[in-house]
């Protein structure tokens, strides 16, 4: 939201997945399962699945839960089919949002998300409507403490193939292809570096700067997709 720094909207975010741990942990393994059935149970050979545990991971998924979930794709549960999809629409404001969701009722999960949508000012759009205004790229951010040597991140990034680094008074924020993601972060953490946030996204190439008058329903808004259990990420370009 406008004046709200990404600093803050990542913080922000990780006390509410710690408020609703079971969800986060569902979903994390939905997704596991998922990934482990379109390419094979082995992480080394199914950078899918590499990355969806990386995810889970960072939000603190027991191995037991992710093993659960692996061993799932190729078990008795392997009947299970969830459906990819992408809705695109417009909060409050007109601010761009892409809800990407894995589900097994599209109905339902139509429906659910334009009810969020609706009920808070914004509207659904068609397939493509906003998409282009936002790249998938890795996005790595690392906080400065008085341990941070700003050279030894800024070498260690450049070499393993970043494509951009910015650094603030907060810390440093890395952006990769998604392809050399795991390759940067990997070699980031060999060198003892640590990741407040760490994961592939979809970032804005613009930003639509949100009114006082629209920031709560948008808020409500997010709050109402994300806790939807069929909703796994949502991204949205309200300026920062």
């Amino acid at each position: 939201m406008a004046g709200h720094s990404k600093w803050n909207n990542i913080k922000n975010r990780k006390g509410a997945q710690d408020a609703k741990r079971g969800q986060v942990f569902q979903k994390m393994s939905k997704e596991i399962f998922v990934a482990a059935k379109s390419g094979g149970p082995d992480p080394e050979m199914n950078p899918g699945l590499r990355l969806a545990i990386e995810k889970a991971k960072s939000v603190n998924v027991p191995n037991d839960i992710i093993k659960r979930a692996i061993d799932k794709s190729s078990g008795s549960g392997s009947e299970e089919n969830y459906d990819d999809v992408i809705y695109e629409g417009y909060g409050p404001g007109g601010v761009a949002v892409l809800v990407f969701c894995l589900t097994e009722n599209r109905n339902r999960t139509a429906s659910n998300i334009r009810l969020a949508f609706s009920k808070n000012g914004g509207n659904l759009g068609e397939s493509g409507s906003v998409g282009y205004m936002f790249d998938r790229k890795g996005r790595l951010f690392i906080e400065r403490t008085s341990d941070t040597d700003e050279d030894t991140v800024m070498m260690a990034a450049l070499e393993a193939g970043a494509e951009d680094i910015q650094s603030t008074d907060e810390g440093f924020e890395i952006v990769t292809s998604p392809v050399d993601f795991l390759q940067v972060k990997e070699s980031l953490e060999a060198e003892g570096i640590e990741f407040i946030s760490a994961e592939i996204e979809m970032i804005p190439t613009m930003y639509t700067e949100i009114s006082e008058d629209n920031e709560e329903k948008f808020e409500k808004m997010i709050d109402m997709l994300e806790e939807d259990d069929d909703v796994q990420d949502v991204y949205h370009n309200a300026g920062e």
